[in-house]
């Protein structure tokens, strides 16, 4: 018996007056809600098949109505509400129709911002440095300052890159303007004009599905297939041994080796390497974690070579691991160059301090919109939420308290589980099915019985609730897994 998570009736959980999600979501479900024998139900089946004629579908779990979503609890189009602790990839702060980002949405900022959407490069609007500074400025990591917005996380990561390579050469060339060999040859793709530096990535990573950035993706043969990519290099990345208190001398051994031939590589390499990116936690490679010794590495190898060095937070950032940016676990020396965002914020971009890492001449790192003013505004409205509820230590506080509960659970099914990890990390946690059919029966099962969870890797499950997720929802979820594993 799991008394930890038991205590409370599967079918009779109440919120407490101090629950932070009951001021938001008062008529949040209690429960999941189940209407159909099977997730998807038939008119989730119907419409997905029609809208199968006229988009690409195919990696649909069930079509959801949004309308009637609510917190913690996402809506399918036959009316089950379901537990959603994988929250669209990662990307929902503040759970479903919260009311403070419907009220931001409603605001005359947005409405201006969303009918007159600006070229801000060319046509910034008269309040845009505003919007900035009292949301996504706010937030910012420690020693940034500065701040490029984008379009999405593989967009955070191409305009990250090109800051990358548009610094390495300004230095290489010492600042002087463009030969007429370069404005000559770029224009045939070649050098000099074209830079032969390259961004390194490690095994397993993820950073997105646009040329730059899949070329740094290592995750799944299927997300680069047929796609020409750079000839790019690659690093290991550490493989550690759970529970991480009982391999200590070999995870250290490995994340020491990996830091090597790291090193060798970018000695070696018959290119420059501009700069290294890296996520806090290898997200859709299999929740891939290290501990701050190799991060710290990475920064130190980084400095000593002249490379850059990118953090990836698209999924790891705005408080879901416990610090509202994931890398302030680290507690490096000094600061990353660059940090990109996405997902929880709505907005993209990345931040950065070194002011040479911005272009000195315009239309370098530019498009149309650059961002979007509509999209600040909701961070902005995010950020403040965040801050006002104390939301980054509420989730790790109950982040410890569903490990603690996912850990009994595991330990009672070693046949089936292992590798548990996120500890004291938030809600960012993880752990590994003994293979891809049965991860994915306990992903299916979870969802029949009213859990929506996504699964990451070969044969890993991972958690991306929302900052709203409380004890109460935890009970609910582990109540179920448990349930599930023992099917």
């Amino acid at each position: 018996m799991l008394k930890a998570f038991k205590k409370l009736p599967k079918v009779s959980v109440r919120y407490n007056s101090t629950s932070i999600t009951s001021r938001y979501f008062p008529n949040e479900p209690k429960q999941p809600i189940i209407e159909t024998k099977s997730i998807p139900g038939p008119k989730s089946i119907e419409l997905n098949k029609e809208l199968g004629k006229v988009y690409d579908n195919g990696a649909t779990y069930f079509v959801a109505n949004y309308y009637n979503s609510l917190g913690n609890y996402i809506s399918d189009a036959d009316g089950n509400k379901l537990l959603d602790v994988y929250c669209q990839i990662s990307s929902i702060a503040l759970g479903y129709n919260n009311p403070k980002l419907i009220e931001a949405a409603k605001s005359d900022e947005m409405i201006s911002a969303i009918v007159n959407r600006p070229a801000l490069a060319c046509f910034p609007s008269n309040d845009y440095k505003d919007i900035l500074e009292d949301g996504l400025l706010k937030a910012a990591p420690p020693g940034m300052d500065k701040i490029w917005t984008s379009l999405s996380g593989s967009d955070a990561n191409e305009t990250a890159y090109k800051a990358a390579f548009m610094y390495q050469s300004a230095k290489k060339r010492q600042n002087n303007e463009f030969t007429e060999e370069e404005l000559a040859s770029v224009m045939n793709n070649e050098g000099p004009g074209a830079s032969d530096m390259v961004i390194l990535s490690f095994d397993k990573a993820f950073h997105g599905r646009l040329f730059g950035s899949l070329s740094t993706t290592r995750s799944k043969a299927i997300h680069k297939l047929d796609i020409p990519a750079f000839p790019w290099p690659k690093a290991p990345f550490p493989q550690l041994k759970y529970p991480l208190e009982e391999f200590e001398t070999e995870n250290r051994k490995e994340e020491q080796n990996c830091l090597d031939q790291l090193e060798s590589i970018i000695e070696k390499s018959p290119k420059k390497v501009a700069a290294i990116i890296v996520e806090p936690v290898q997200s859709e490679g299999g929740d891939n974690h290290a501990t701050s010794y190799f991060f710290q590495g990475l920064r130190d190898i980084t400095t000593k070579h002249d490379v850059l060095f990118i953090v990836d937070e698209v999924q790891t950032g705005v408080g879901a691991t416990g610090k509202f940016w994931a890398h302030e676990h680290w507690n490096l020396t000094n600061p990353p160059d660059m940090v990109t965002f996405s997902k929880k914020f709505q907005a993209a971009g990345f931040y950065f301090a070194n002011p040479d890492l911005q272009p000195t001449q315009p239309y370098r790192q530019f498009n149309t919109w650059c961002g979007d003013p509509s999209k600040a505004i909701l961070a902005k409205a995010i950020y403040t939420e965040i801050e006002s509820s104390d939301l980054v230590n509420a989730t790790a506080e109950v982040g410890d308290y569903l490990y603690k509960g996912l850990k009994t659970i595991i330990n009672k099914n070693s046949n089936i589980f292992s590798n548990l990890r996120g500890e004291n990390f938030g809600t960012f946690i993880a752990w590994d099915c003994i293979n891809a059919d049965v991860r994915n029966k306990i992903l299916l099962g979870c969802r029949e019985k009213g859990v929506n969870m996504g699964g990451c890797g070969d044969v890993s499950i991972r958690l991306r609730p929302t900052l709203l997720f409380e004890k109460t929802h935890a009970d609910i979820f582990l109540n179920t897994l448990e349930d599930v594993a023992n099917i």
